[in-house]
């Protein structure tokens, strides 16, 4: 299978997207920096990185037309993401805004772009947002990052819904705490504390994880699942007080 996986250049992106690759699909990895972070990683030619903004429609949709061109496409993975670290009183409008530009706009109109040419996938066409434990659960100084994770699991739904009927199949899966850039910038050593005393599993997830889920949610196995939220959490969602 053909796809695209937005925010590859590293984290859950680029775990995903080395997952797959493993697995003999072709991966168009999306990101600003068209490139990995890291330096060292080592290239691999059945992931294409390609330099894009998502928020930037006109540019996508040119992005999205040219690597369908030849063959197709048959998944997205909706996966950039960002957060502003701060108490709810002071974020400004334009912080909140750019949130859910980036987390809700995006992957909605990536979805958009990619739809007629998945509806057209001799596999089944496949869409999966990342979601979040804050689309379910509460976290203080990130409110725009918690709203913006409940909005993508509405739309994974209303998506799976509308589309139904169109070959595509739309989920999401809800990462617990995974080693990104961006877990790294809202944890410090009291917070990773709390977090792993948190989780039953007492450990942070592998992204790899991530991408086996990915892979079935990808196989014929996963054709008759859609509107679903899947947590990869270590326990975090089921533990109670």
């Amino acid at each position: 299978m053909k796809g695209i996986i937005t925010g590859a250049s590293s984290g859950i992106g680029l775990g995903i997207a080395k997952f797959l690759a493993a697995e003999g699909h072709t991966v168009y990895a999306v990101s600003r920096t068209g490139a990995p972070k890291d330096a060292g990683e080592l290239e691999n030619d059945r992931i294409i990185h390609v330099k894009g903004d998502i928020c930037d429609s006109s540019l996508m949709k040119n992005i999205v037309g040219d690597i369908a061109a030849d063959s197709g496409l048959d998944f997205l993975v909706n996966n950039a993401g960002i957060t502003v670290k701060k108490r709810a009183e002071l974020v400004t409008d334009a912080e909140f805004e750019s949130v859910h530009r980036v987390n809700v706009f995006a992957p909605f109109r990536m979805s958009v772009l990619c739809y007629p040419y998945l509806k057209k996938s001799p596999f089944k066409g496949r869409i999966i947002n990342i979601s979040s434990m804050a689309a379910h659960l509460g976290f203080e100084l990130v409110v725009p990052y918690c709203s913006s994770k409940g909005a993508i699991l509405s739309q994974t739904r209303g998506l799976a819904i509308e589309w139904a009927n169109d070959n595509i199949t739309v989920n999401s899966i809800a990462p617990g705490w995974f080693p990104s850039e961006m877990s790294k910038g809202v944890m410090d050593e009291k917070r990773r504390a709390q977090i792993l005393a948190r989780m039953p599993l007492h450990a942070f997830g592998d992204t790899k994880d991530i991408g086996g889920l990915v892979s079935f949610l990808l196989s014929d196995s996963a054709r008759y699942i859609t509107g679903c939220d899947y947590a990869v959490d270590g326990g975090a969602l089921a533990y109670g007080f």
